[in-house]
């Protein structure tokens, strides 16, 4: 663990790239895979403006742009096993999934939801059969909407009705769907209700599947699994919460909570933590880590272990303001950031490359956070 850590306090700024459109910024990143032999892997990028843009990783420069969604977008997810295949959700009731090798506007397939449904939130099952889209809360409703995600290449642009839905088990927009990484029939959701639920999808019901339900006490705004058998589960919440649970304790005597932290700005005032931006579980050094920024643009390194939470490294020197989204490479652990300042950085370790001149903020409220609320109720219930 201290070579991980030395290797990390040694990150720096090592390629920069302006998003192609200069008026928008990057709130989601997701890299594809290596075909076999080839060092052909592509950054896809979710941007502001209700675009998907496409970059080479290894130049940074920009391939091409996918604008088919006419309303705002959420999430944006390369197939596990087709590097070419590119999804993101979309607020007009769709997820949408691309050729990434065609330029165009038109979906390779097109997952459609039911009337009135707004997409904020989507993911895919690790297998790739499973496509789950949460909605925003209507009327008395948020759904979980299923899709069969196998995908018939003979009919391109197939218009692909949902499975079923989960309606019961949320009463709030559900913000964050997180599939487990190696379990197909296990997803997580979490919501503005304050609410992390836990599914076993292969039931035949809601109210079987619903495992375990765990509360944040606030607004959950991310989500992500933990742990050497994937059998944690931890959120961040839209006040800048921090909370950790272990599932495996579910049914004995041991506390299930790993930590709770309500405010990590607080917690980490010397380190001027002004928000918290998301969490990646590094398999290798069975070890949680947190990233945490600052509105000039600084990104903070924070390890959770069973002594707590600790900074490890703060990066300065990359954005200009407030950073919306990463991706973490665990072959090199390098690091990729994208933020309001329209610009797209590749963090690597011993880098030490120049910087252009860093863009102002664009900053907008997201609708999301503007609709934060704080629930109080029991951390924890299980069926």
């Amino acid at each position: 663990m201290e070579v991980l850590e030395e290797k990390l306090s040694h990150l720096h700024l090592a390629r920069r790239c302006a998003v192609k459109d200069k008026v928008t910024y990057v709130v989601g990143i997701d890299v594809s895979k290596p075909t076999e032999g080839q060092n052909d892997e592509k950054i896809a990028i979710l941007c502001s403006n209700k675009s998907v843009q496409l970059y080479d990783k290894g130049t940074m420069d920009f391939i091409r742009e996918y604008n088919g969604h006419p309303a705002v977008l959420s999430e944006v997810k390369f197939s596990h096993s087709n590097s070419h295949l590119l999804s993101s959700a979309c607020s007009d009731g769709t997820v949408k999934s691309w050729d990434t090798r065609v330029s165009g506007t038109d979906a390779m397939q097109i997952f459609t939801g039911y009337p009135s449904n707004a997409f904020i939130s989507f993911d895919i099952s690790c297998n790739d059969f499973v496509v789950c889209a949460g909605t925003e809360k209507v009327e008395e409703d948020a759904f979980l909407v299923f899709w069969d995600a196998r995908y018939n290449s003979g009919n391109k642009s197939a218009l692909q009705d949902p499975l079923g839905v989960y309606a019961e088990s949320h009463f709030d927009d559900i913000t964050k769907v997180c599939f487990h990484p190696t379990n197909p029939s296990m997803v997580a959701s979490g919501s503005t209700d304050g609410l992390v639920n836990i599914f076993d999808i292969s039931k035949d019901n809601e109210d079987d599947a619903l495992d375990a339900t765990c509360n944040s006490d606030s607004s959950v705004s991310f989500l992500g699994w933990a742990g050497r058998d994937s059998d944690q589960i931890y959120c961040l919440t839209h006040d800048e919460g921090f909370y950790w649970w272990d599932l495996a304790q579910i049914d004995t005597d041991k506390p299930i909570t790993l930590s709770k932290i309500q405010d990590m700005r607080e917690e980490f005032a010397t380190h001027n933590i002004d928000y918290m931006i998301g969490g990646i579980y590094h398999k290798k050094e069975n070890t949680l880590f947190l990233l945490g920024g600052s509105h000039s643009g600084s990104v903070n390194l924070l390890k959770c272990d069973n002594d707590g939470v600790k900074h490890v490294k703060t990066s300065h020197g990359g954005h200009s303001s407030t950073v919306r989204s990463f991706y973490w490479n665990f072959e090199d652990d390098s690091l990729l950031t994208g933020g309001e300042d329209a610009h797209l950085l590749f963090w690597k370790q011993g880098s030490s490359g120049t910087s252009p001149l860093k863009k102002e903020s664009m900053k907008i409220a997201s609708s999301v956070q503007q609709r934060v609320r704080v629930h109080n109720k029991k951390s924890y219930r299980t069926k």
